[in-house]
């Protein structure tokens, strides 16, 4: 028992020094190699779904910005050749699946939201893009009009999307 809070009370006390010395930090981005690059652009999220919710695109845009500027190391610019240039699209946002049934009547139905991003990352080879698609589902109650429904949804949909861009892009998952 003593050697045992003897080893957690020596962790705790190198942990600070280990975290300062950048050996190992909690910030870091496991994929992108930041001796290359230095700035990121993020173009506007165009809305091309056949719905078009007109807050998400916008929402978007600015949390994924922020997420990308507070997240990694990387400058803000507007200049096209910056180190990774964001383009995104939402290409789909749809309502009409019907998850639940209950005594013949729907109980809860699914919004499912699709974007588009294409990453250049002129840092490496210039011109060429990455281009992927994240799609997410969000349940909500079938006693809510679709306009009730985006209003509690739409923080969530707009954090989970922009977790699930800046990880793909970011990370080495």
């Amino acid at each position: 028992m003593f050697g045992k809070n003897i080893k957690f009370s020596i962790l705790l006390l190198l942990l600070p020094a280990l975290l300062s010395c950048g050996v190992y930090t909690f910030n870091d981005t496991g994929g992108m190699d930041f001796s290359k690059v230095k700035t990121v652009k993020v173009n506007f999220i165009e809305n091309r779904a056949s719905y078009v919710n007109p807050q998400v695109a916008q929402k978007f845009y600015d949390k994924l910005q922020q997420k990308v500027i507070t997240g990694t190391k990387l400058k803000r610019t507007n200049d096209e050749n910056a180190g990774i240039v964001i383009d995104g699209t939402i290409t789909n946002y749809d309502a009409t699946q019907t998850v639940s049934i209950n005594s013949q009547q729907a109980t809860v139905n699914r919004l499912t939201v699709t974007l588009h991003m294409k990453v250049r990352k002129n840092y490496e080879t210039p011109g060429v893009t990455d281009e992927f698609n994240v799609s997410r589902s969000f349940d909500y109650s079938a006693s809510l009009s679709l306009q009730a429904a985006e209003g509690q949804l739409l923080d969530e949909i707009v954090r989970t999307l922009t977790d699930e861009v800046f990880n793909h892009i970011f990370s080495s998952w």
